[in-house]
């Protein structure tokens, strides 16, 4: 049986030119390149899987949903306020 945090090994063979490319990133990271690639290997395969997801809503929730986007929001003194402030950058 697996443990939850066991680790396996994965070999990846790269040029000479995309180890270099690869060392500097993991460098300017502050990271080793074991980390660094396991790193961002793994975040381009959530998006790859991600963006691949299809979500699937029926009719009747569809309708509901595009009703909502066009019923203008109640207003909310909050925000008002928030939007008469002055963005950080223009103080």
């Amino acid at each position: 049986m697996d443990q939850p945090n066991a680790t396996t090994v994965l070999s990846v063979r790269v040029s000479r030119e995309e180890r270099a490319m690869l060392e500097a990133a993991a460098e300017q990271s502050r990271t080793s390149l074991s980390e660094f690639v396991r790193r961002k290997s793994v975040e381009a395969a959530e998006i790859d899987v991600l963006s691949r997801s299809v979500v699937t809503i029926s009719a009747k929730d569809w309708e509901a949903f595009e009703s909502w986007l066009a019923t203008p929001p109640e207003p909310n003194p909050a925000l008002q306020k928030l939007a008469r402030l002055k963005p950080t950058w223009d103080r």
